[in-house]
């Protein structure tokens, strides 16, 4: 795929840590290429659930956040992304050390782009797929965002 920014690392690496959301709860930029994305978060326990898998919540996030990332990638200078849609499957819960999402573009589009996350949850060094997400973004002028 084409990106129409040279430097969107640059703005992925500023997306990422300027989420104060996703930046405080440990999601990382793992790294990125035109049409492609992948974050990581080290779990603690204020992100699982009261039986000690990771909240949907902060899979959800991760899935949305690095889907955006994907697309962020292939947009130009002066454009945004922004969740139109989202739709994820809970696959299976179970415990683990950290998450593992990659997100890539299946349709890339002047005004919506089309991205799959897929969420693992890794331990003891073994990943599991946990969750699938579907994720439609609007491409929107940084002007047009108040």
């Amino acid at each position: 795929m084409e990106t129409k920014n040279p430097n969107y690392r640059d703005k992925l690496e500023r997306a990422f840590a300027g989420a104060a959301f996703v930046a405080e709860n440990g999601i990382r930029l793992v790294d990125c290429g035109p049409g492609w994305c992948e974050a990581v978060i080290e779990l603690t326990p204020h992100h699982l659930q009261h039986i000690g898998v990771p909240h949907g919540g902060l899979i959800a996030t991760l899935a949305d956040h690095t889907a955006g990332g994907a697309a962020a990638t292939l947009v130009a200078v002066d454009e945004h992304v922004l969740t139109a849609e989202f739709k994820i499957s809970f696959l299976r819960g179970v415990k683990a050390e950290r998450l593992f999402c990659r997100a890539e573009v299946i349709k890339p589009g002047s005004q919506l782009v089309f991205v799959e996350s897929t969420v693992e949850a890794e331990a003891g060094g073994k990943r599991t797929l946990i969750s699938k997400a579907s994720v439609t973004l609007a491409v929107v002028a940084a002007s047009k965002i108040r």
